[in-house]
């Protein structure tokens, strides 16, 4: 049998820059922060968010926010994790969504995957909803976009949604649903927020969800350390490398890169309330 082809090393797309990350995990890279920074501003992204999924990275995330200019933070408790939204992690999630540099409630949301994968480890689909439930309530509270994550729990996410109240602008980050949740998202006024995997070969589907959304409900995420774009699908993911998805979704949509990087950065500051 032969050897594996050696992956190729990453390396940032040929993009003419003024990009944004719509949603990373700075804390979870393995390289620091600051070398991230550098290597994303080379590449042309001039700002990110960068988001916890438990208390205390979350609290790490915001940290990152108040220290970096041009980085802002989304604060929550992951739904796997819900379990764990005690009183005590609930004050200090409401101390950090009051702070300037916490731009989104999230990520939470409802993952049934690692329910029936991970059981023991994994809150059960009532204890998601119900701290769904609060977050949601939170991100009112404090005029703060919500940010969902979603896997494989397309009906019951989509249900608790429509019934509850609605925050300033809900995003589903990593959109990864079929193209009928897209359309139905997208007539509520829901933020797509795409990854690398709609890079991804097989993934024809997200890629027909961003061409017919309307510019103004797209986002444009690296979800890094994970969904690393192609050609370098497999290796770790930063935001340096966003500009290969940038490419791949200006593509299907038929647009100047330039242009629709500078449409997703007005989104970025729109629903990030970060417009002057």
């Amino acid at each position: 049998m032969g050897k594996k082809k050696p992956r190729p090393t990453p390396v940032p797309a040929d993009h003419p820059g003024g990009m944004v990350d719509a949603h990373t995990h700075l804390t979870s890279a393995r390289d620091n922060v600051e070398k991230l920074l550098e290597r994303a501003q080379k590449a042309g992204v001039e700002r990110m968010c960068t988001v916890g999924d438990g208390v205390e990275e979350a609290a790490q995330a915001l940290a990152i926010a108040q220290a970096q200019p041009n980085v802002v933070a989304a604060c929550a408790v992951h739904p796997t994790k819900a379990h764990q939204l005690d009183q005590q992690a609930r004050a200090r999630l409401e101390a950090m969504a009051a702070d300037p540099a916490c731009v989104a409630i999230g990520e939470t949301g409802l993952d049934t995957y690692w329910i029936h994968h991970d059981p023991d480890n994994t809150a059960d689909l009532a204890t998601q909803q119900a701290a769904l439930e609060w977050h949601i309530d939170l991100a009112i509270k404090h005029n703060k976009a919500l940010m969902i994550h979603n896997r494989e729990a397309d009906q019951p996410l989509m249900d608790l949604l429509a019934a509850a109240p609605k925050p300033p602008h809900t995003i589903l980050h990593c959109f990864s649903s079929p193209l009928e949740v897209a359309e139905e998202a997208l007539g509520r006024g829901y933020v797509l927020s795409f990854a690398g995997n709609a890079t991804f070969k097989r993934n024809e589907m997200l890629r027909e969800a961003a061409r017919i959304a309307p510019i103004e409900q797209i986002l444009v995420e690296t979800d890094a350390p994970y969904m690393t774009p192609e050609p370098f699908r497999g290796s770790p993911n930063e935001p340096s490398l966003i500009g290969h998805t940038y490419l791949a979704l200006a593509q299907v949509r038929g647009e100047d890169p330039a242009e629709f990087a500078a449409a997703v950065a007005h989104n970025f500051d729109r629903v990030y309330g970060l417009e002057a």
